[in-house]
């Protein structure tokens, strides 16, 4: 299936490695231009050169902290400097601390809210302005299963990224006049580096390895096993596609049927 992406511009946030690099990769796989983001210089680059090397894609890395406001406008800047437009805005970001009601300080909180939420703000209000003034455009936010399902030990998680299903419903509404879909994926358990660390801190709370610990999660799963990150990647790539235009303010849960419930 052709996805209709060739030649579109896409953003991708937090794009080094785990589910940012994996929709990175499958976007430029349908053809598109990837501007992909990190913190760190060596990674990005380095992804960035992988995914180009595989793909074929023209692939830009850019550093940027998604957490500091004009590093998230210079991001867009050099997008738009290089290709004159943003077709696609995949918004993604390292997850918040764990830890109790008790444990987390006001300082963590208040990261938390920057990392998960405003970042997801301030890059849709950059890009937003462009696909209305060309009519088209996607915007992708990666959640959490904790979204729709909380899961205690993701406390600020499981507070935070309800906000962003919501706020992602009222702008789809807004804009959907204007050929703009905005939907987000919620991943369930998938097997990342964010995922490993997870498993570690809680698996000790139990006096478990990691490696015990995944494979209790896995057991819990009607699928029998964690996501890979592809798996998002691919989901991603759908909804930025021509054929996903009727796809319009969906928080769509990819977890092998781990949430329980009607969702």
């Amino acid at each position: 299936m052709n996805f209709g992406l060739k030649n579109k511009i896409a953003v991708v946030t937090a794009a080094s490695q785990g589910l940012g690099k994996a929709s990175a990769w499958a976007l430029a796989q349908e053809g598109a231009t990837v501007v992909m983001c990190s913190r760190r210089q060596k990674e990005i680059s380095e992804a960035a050169k992988e995914i180009h090397d595989a793909t074929g894609a023209v692939v830009v890395p850019v550093v940027a902290d998604v957490t500091k406001p004009a590093d998230i406008k210079r991001l867009v800047a050099e997008a738009k400097k290089q290709f004159g437009t943003i077709h696609v805005l995949v918004n993604n970001a390292g997850g918040p601390p764990t830890g109790t009601i008790a444990s987390l300080s006001d300082e963590e909180w208040r990261s938390g809210h920057e990392l998960t939420l405003m970042s997801m703000v301030r890059l849709t209000r950059e890009i937003l302005p462009i696909m209305t003034e060309q009519r088209w455009g996607r915007i992708i936010t990666i959640v959490s299963i904790v979204a729709k399902q909380p899961i205690n030990e993701l406390l600020l998680s499981s507070a935070i990224r309800p906000g962003i299903l919501g706020l992602t419903k009222v702008l789809a509404n807004l804009h959907a006049k204007d050929n703009i879909t905005v939907n987000t994926v919620c991943p369930g358990h998938i097997l990342t580096k964010r995922q490993e660390e997870l498993a570690a801190s809680r698996g000790a709370q139990k006096n478990m390895t990691m490696a015990e610990y995944l494979q209790a999660a896995a057991r819990e799963i009607p699928a029998g096993r964690l996501g890979k990150p592809e798996e998002i990647g691919h989901t991603v790539a759908f909804l930025a596609s021509e054929q996903a235009s009727y796809i319009n303010g969906v928080n769509l849960l990819v977890d092998g049927s781990a949430a329980k419930g009607i969702h």
